[in-house]
């Protein structure tokens, strides 16, 4: 992940995000709080391994280390 400062997340809080984690995978969600490593929780997560396959996987936690890109939405 960027290293985005925390108040940048901070103003992502309920918005819709769209990450890239370092598997491969991305996924459409919307982003309920972090903590200082930039562990994200988010809810509502649609996760698309490819461009045929998508997974509702509802609230899960996403560890900081594995996301290397986060981008906002509407």
């Amino acid at each position: 992940m960027s290293k985005a400062n925390l108040p940048e997340l901070k103003k992502c809080m309920d918005k819709k995000l769209s990450l890239k984690l370092n598997d491969g995978r991305h996924g459409q969600e919307i982003l309920q709080t972090f903590d200082p490593v930039r562990n994200l929780v988010i809810d509502d997560c649609v996760e698309m391994a490819t461009s045929e396959q998508q997974n509702s996987t509802g609230m899960v936690v996403r560890r900081g280390n594995t996301i290397i890109m986060v981008e906002t939405w509407s």
